[in-house]
């Protein structure tokens, strides 16, 4: 019995096993290109779709981008200088403005000098008003019925009024220190 267990476990693997590997391993060899040509097809094809649809998307940008600067140009927007002085002669300062003074309370008390086209309550960087706002009127005329508020309450506060300067670029009046050791 011994003798039988060492020949079950002790002998040699057949010739006919052998055969069977080199056989998969010939399949494997066979299949290994046709799944990697597959899978390439497959990555080329995907690599097609998105280019297209990078340029769709490209497309798509550049007519938002035509149409924003459509919009921008049409509605005075633009950053002309004689632009912003035709505004800024349609605007007026109102200084001493009440931190809780919502911009439609400030509308309201100059809706009688003319149209109110905008009103602008300037904030810091955490969202706290500064006290002072703007109010851009349709008309002209109405900058000068505005002027005639200066020194009215809003609540409970005696309001600055004047006409909005245009800012002059390259114009910055800054007194600012000096070096102490350059006098």
């Amino acid at each position: 019995m011994e003798q039988e267990e060492h020949e079950v476990y002790g002998a040699d693997i057949p010739d006919e096993e052998i055969d069977m590997d080199a056989d998969a391993e010939q399949q494997d060899e066979q299949l290994a290109p046709n799944h990697t040509n597959k899978e390439l097809e497959d990555m080329k094809k995907r690599l097609k779709e998105i280019e297209e649809e990078a340029s769709a998307l490209r497309e798509m940008q550049a007519k938002v981008e035509k149409e924003m600067g459509a919009v921008q140009d049409s509605s005075g927007t633009s950053a002309t200088q004689a632009e912003k002085e035709e505004v800024d002669a349609r605007s007026i300062y109102v200084g001493n403005v009440d931190y809780a003074c919502t911009p439609e309370e400030v509308q309201q008390h100059f809706q009688s000098c003319g149209t109110v086209n905008r009103v602008t309550i300037l904030t810091d960087k955490f969202g706290q008003p500064k006290g002072f706002a703007y109010v851009e009127f349709v008309e002209i005329d109405a900058v000068q019925n505005a002027l005639l508020l200066n020194e009215s309450e809003l609540h409970g506060r005696q309001l600055k009024v004047s006409a909005k300067r245009t800012n002059v670029p390259g114009m910055k009046q800054y007194f600012g220190r000096r070096p102490a050791g350059f006098r």
